[in-house]
């Protein structure tokens, strides 16, 4: 009986981000006001009522899309993470850091796009309180994994002993969620490979 049942849930957890990716390319077009379910139901080629089996309302699908973006970039970031643990010399280490940290910029056309709809969550939580939650998870996300990488940095002697991680993490932090809105909004003038030289002269700086 489990494994005969084991397809069904698998099928729906496909069908529910199917419509979470169709809701984020109602998003990335349009704006999360926008991504009403009847207009989501129409980007997944699906009827309503097939949308309002998975999710009940406007909100709750709303919400379990922002889970799944910070889920995702929770995944690569992770992933990255352990890279670097497992390089052996500070010289293997720095472009991997460089390359974690890039993960949170739009450097190319998929980080691009979830740039945007990052920022359209997380503008939107301003207002929503049901998004709230998740978007303030991804705010601490990013200062915790530049807070791992900024310590785990000073413990390999990349940084120095007495940098002030608490203050460090925060502008780093900041400096990449800045340069994430601006590419966002200026995409021609915060170009890849502007946000790639600042991103490295900071690192470098902060190695001074």
């Amino acid at each position: 009986m489990l494994k005969r049942g084991v397809p069904r849930v698998v099928d729906a957890e496909v069908r529910r981000r199917a419509v979470v990716d169709a809701l984020f390319r109602v998003v990335r077009r349009e704006g999360v006001e926008q991504a009403s379910l009847r207009n989501v139901a129409d980007e997944a080629g699906l009827a309503i009522g097939s949308v309002r089996h998975y999710f009940d309302s406007h909100d709750e699908l709303l919400v379990f899309a922002l889970r799944e973006l910070e889920e995702r970039v929770e995944v690569r970031m992770r992933a990255g993470v352990e890279r670097i643990s497992a390089a052996g010399t500070s010289g293997e280490r720095g472009p991997l850091v460089e390359a974690l940290l890039g993960e949170l910029l739009p450097l190319d056309a998929d980080r691009h796009d979830e740039s945007v709809i990052w920022l359209a969550f997380v503008t939107a939580a301003r207002t929503r309180p049901s998004l709230r939650p998740s978007a303030l998870r991804l705010h601490q996300g990013v200062r915790m994994i530049v807070g791992k990488v900024l310590a785990g940095a000073v413990s390999y002697g990349a940084l120095p002993a007495d940098l002030d991680l608490d203050v460090e993490r925060e502008r780093l932090a900041a400096l990449l969620d800045g340069l994430a809105v601006t590419a966002v909004l200026q995409p021609d003038l915060t170009t890849p490979e502007v946000m790639t030289a600042v991103l490295r002269r900071h690192l470098a700086e902060l190695a001074r």
